[in-house]
């Protein structure tokens, strides 16, 4: 039977579950005030977390030993550590120290320790300390370059040379070619008759109006060039003369016959001696800046030096044995009267000085390449010296302790103070302008190259030329500096017969 009484009942029974069930639910849920409040307040009082930075080791032991000690009962405070054991186990006792801390120095180490990496810091220590080498600004590139073809590849001739009146003479194959520095101007002088009749060598006058011309034929030419005339053919060797060398009036041949002969040039008699000293050929003859002295270099690896009275078939007064390649490169020392730079080829490829009144060895360096050529300069302490393989390159030295070598024997020392590159292949001569500022260098590239590597002294007083071009003078400026280097300042006439 249906009963409506528990059927209500139960009824209202399960809406009252409904409604306390609301009611729980509605006061969990905050409403939308209530919420913002909750945020602002979090935000007010929020902050980023601060560690604290206390060094306080004392407080800090203390609580650690109090943790340790209630975690584990059966731990005395006998068993632990005291604060000053660990003091001195890690700050040495001193409880106030920091470990990265860099303002104490380290204790010194015990006596008797090694330090097996002390080597690793002290190995470079004696090399480390080079001296600082102050040297002048050189312009390692040419000012100026000029085509040679035809230019003998022979390291035996001498085929270039540059006058006291800023004249340049450079033999190209049968023809010899002037360049005048001041205008540009090219001519050709002459062309020697013959198929195989080369230009082998060629030598200015002191006074810059003659010009030496020497022919695989033996022969020797002199020509006046202002005149553009060939004044006389000088005869005697026997085979190509490959050196020559003014000395005032006389001038100095050197052949392939392995003899050098002095001709006086103003008379008709000319062969005035005959120096044997040589066994193979000469390719190097130079005169001493105050004309006493003759240096002269062979293919047979000597230097022989010459007073300038010696007669027929005398011995040179010193023979300088110490080169092992043929010596073709000489030069005498501007501010030093008896020294004289010589090189030697590849087999040698040292710069030797020598002291020509004592015949000591001053000094020797090596080049690690064939020297063809020496320039000093008339106005710095310096030295070129041109090379072959394989850079092909010029080389500026600068000369200490020469003037105290001559007088003490004390030997002088070639610093490298830079390398003038661009030719492509090995330079065989070179000539200096008259001003002593500009080096030309004549390679086998076929090529001409100038240099400037020194400046001209500046005089008090004189502002110097107008309008001369760089590295080069003018006529004013040569009578100024007394003529060409090895003239000793005369510029006495050459009357040739």
């Amino acid at each position: 039977m249906f009963n409506f009484q528990q059927t209500v009942q139960d009824a209202r029974e399960l809406s009252e579950l409904e409604q306390t069930a609301t009611q729980e639910t509605q006061s969990n849920v905050l409403s939308r005030w209530e919420r913002k409040s909750l945020k602002a307040t979090a935000q007010g009082t929020a902050d980023r977390f601060i560690p604290s930075r206390s060094i306080n080791r004392d407080v800090q032991l203390c609580n650690l030993q109090n943790d340790a000690t209630e975690n584990n009962s059966a731990t005395t405070a006998t068993d632990m550590p005291s604060a000053q054991t660990i003091k001195d186990a890690l700050f040495d006792g001193n409880g106030d120290a920091k470990i990265l801390a860099f303002k104490d120095k380290p204790a010194p180490a015990a006596a008797g320790h090694l330090n097996h990496m002390r080597v690793l810091y002290s190995q470079n220590k004696g090399t480390s300390a080079q001296p600082k080498k102050n040297f002048r600004h050189i312009n390692t590139s040419s000012d100026r370059i000029l085509d040679a073809p035809d230019l003998s590849d022979d390291f035996y001739l001498n085929l270039l040379d540059w006058s006291s009146q800023n004249t340049l003479a450079v033999a190209l194959g049968q023809a010899v070619y002037l360049w005048n520095a001041e205008s540009g101007d090219i001519d050709m002088l002459t062309e020697l008759e013959g198929a195989d009749n080369m230009v082998t060598s060629l030598a200015w006058s002191s006074d810059g109006n003659y010009l030496s011309i020497g022919a695989n034929n033996s022969n020797v030419h002199l020509w006046q060039v202002e005149a553009k005339k060939q004044l006389r053919t000088v005869r005697g060797h026997s085979a190509r003369v490959g050196a020559m060398a003014w000395n005032n009036h006389v001038l100095s041949t050197g052949s392939r016959d392995s003899m050098i002969f002095n001709h006086d040039v103003r008379i008709a008699q000319h062969k005035i001696a005959s120096l044997k000293g040589h066994s193979l050929e000469i390719c190097g003859l130079k005169w001493s800046d105050d004309g006493t002295t003759l240096a002269s270099g062979g293919n047979d690896n000597v230097c022989n030096i010459w007073d300038v009275n010696t007669g027929v078939d005398l011995a040179p007064r010193f023979s300088f044995t110490q080169h092992t390649a043929a010596v073709k490169a000489l030069a005498w020392c501007p501010w030093q009267r008896h020294v004289l730079a010589t090189g030697a080829g590849t087999a040698d490829r040292h710069i030797r000085l020598f002291n020509t009144q004592t015949s000591a060895l001053l000094s020797a360096v090596d080049t690690e390449s064939q020297v063809c050529s020496l320039q000093w300069g008339r106005h710095d302490k310096e030295l070129v010296s041109a090379h072959g393989f394989s850079q092909n390159q010029l080389t500026v030295w600068r000369a200490s302790g020469v003037t105290s070598a001559a007088a003490t024997g004390a030997a002088p020392v070639l610093q490298k103070m830079a390398d003038l590159t661009g030719h492509t292949a090995r330079i065989l001569h070179t000539a200096q302008s008259p001003d002593g500022t500009t080096v030309v260098s004549a390679g086998a590239d076929e090529t001409l190259r100038f240099w400037k590597v020194w400046d001209a002294p500046v005089k008090k007083g004189s502002s110097g030329a107008a309008g001369v071009p760089t590295g080069v003078v003018g006529t004013a400026q040569v009578a100024a500096v007394g003529g060409r280097a090895g003239s000793g300042g005369r510029m006495a006439a050459i009357n040739i017969r």
